[in-house]
Parts: structure tokens; C-alpha cells; sequence
């Protein structure tokens, strides 16, 4: 098991747009993944577009990504980029 800390730099936050983004790049490897905002205990699967959204993270939300199996590492980092991109709902 592996995580990482991220925060959403996207102006409208983890919705439809961008949302869409994060799933799609989850969906590329072969670890469950999950995410989490911080402070909070609701754990939310990574690789379904329903779930993210209804985390319900804005602009400035800490995410802790997690991820567990062969390719747990290189796809926490890929996550934390795509969270961390400040134009993914272009």
C-alpha cells in the first residue's frame, strides 16, 4: 500500500470536467485506488467517476490518493498530478 498527499489546484474543483480526467487516469492501472479528503474518514474509489464526485472536492481540498498493488507507486504520483494541474477542466 502507498499514498500520497495532493491538494486540487483546479479553479472548479473535482467536477464533471475534471472529475472525468482523475477516473480516466485511475482507470489506467491495475492497483485499487481510493481517495480521501483529509480530515475526513469516507474513503472514495478513484476509478469511479460517481464516488469522486460525491467527495465533493473544491479548490485548495487535501487528498490523500492510496493505492495498493503492482503499480500502486507510479499510479498514486500520476494522480497527484493530475490533482495538482491547475487547468484540467479545459
Amino acid at each position: 500500500m502507498f499514498s500520497v498527499n495532493a491538494v486540487v489546484e483546479d479553479e472548479i474543483g473535482l467536477h464533471a470536467r475534471p472529475a472525468n480526467l482523475f477516473v480516466r487516469s485511475a482507470k489506467k492501472f491495475e492497483s485499487d485506488i481510493s481517495v480521501q479528503r483529509m480530515g475526513n474518514s469516507a474513503s472514495y474509489n478513484a476509478k469511479s467517476i460517481l464516488s469522486v464526485l460525491q467527495m465533493a472536492a473544491v479548490k485548495g481540498t487535501n487528498i490523500i490518493i492510496t493505492a495498493s498493488g503492482c503499480d500502486e507507486v507510479e499510479a498514486c504520483l500520476e494522480l497527484k498530478k493530475v490533482l495538482e494541474s491547475e487547468t484540467i477542466s479545459v
